[in-house]
């Protein structure tokens, strides 16, 4: 991983003769991998029925471990943190196996690749409006989405944050 505290982990999986089953958070196993001890304070599911369903660069004042438990999920993650790594992306496919971890003031946002996709967030602050934003679509972060921007569906707040070279100035 290229940004500092940032995650990726691969959950085991066990198939049996109705489908599947998976540990998704167990948290001694997870700190073992090198996650810092998370308190989960807030679970939430999202249950997105198309594929290309896309939401922004949010960066918000708490840690988030995320996992699809259905479907596949393309993840962009930008460092929203002052700093030397301000501005740096990393992108990864998820699926029921995997799960990542985003520290406070790293953004995270996401598309659907698949449909009928449930995603799971879980946080160890209670959710407030508190956070920073970036233009999913900000030249200067070259995100590559899994489909053309006519193929996405995002809200138009989304698509009118502020870009990075606005943010770092907020941040400098």
């Amino acid at each position: 991983m290229t940004i500092p505290g940032v995650l990726r982990i691969d959950l085991d999986v066990q198939p049996n003769d109705d489908g599947w089953f998976k540990e998704s958070f167990h948290a001694a196993k997870l700190e073992a991998a090198g996650m810092p001890h998370f308190e989960v304070r807030q679970h939430n599911v999202l249950y997105l029925a198309e594929p290309g369903v896309t939401r922004g660069i949010h960066a918000e004042p708490w840690d988030k471990y995320l996992s699809p438990s259905v479907g596949r999920v393309f993840a962009a993650i930008v460092d929203l943190r002052a700093g030397e790594t301000f501005g740096r992306v990393e992108t990864f496919e998820l699926d029921a196996g995997q799960a990542l971890y985003v520290p406070r003031g790293v953004g995270n946002s996401f598309c659907t690749l698949e449909p009928h996709t449930v995603y799971n967030f879980l946080v160890n602050e209670y959710w407030s409006p508190e956070r920073v934003t970036v233009d999913l679509f900000d030249p200067e972060l070259a995100i590559y989405w899994p489909f053309p921007r006519e193929r996405l569906t995002y809200t138009e707040r989304d698509a009118a944050n502020p870009s990075l070279a606005e943010v770092r100035r907020t941040r400098a």
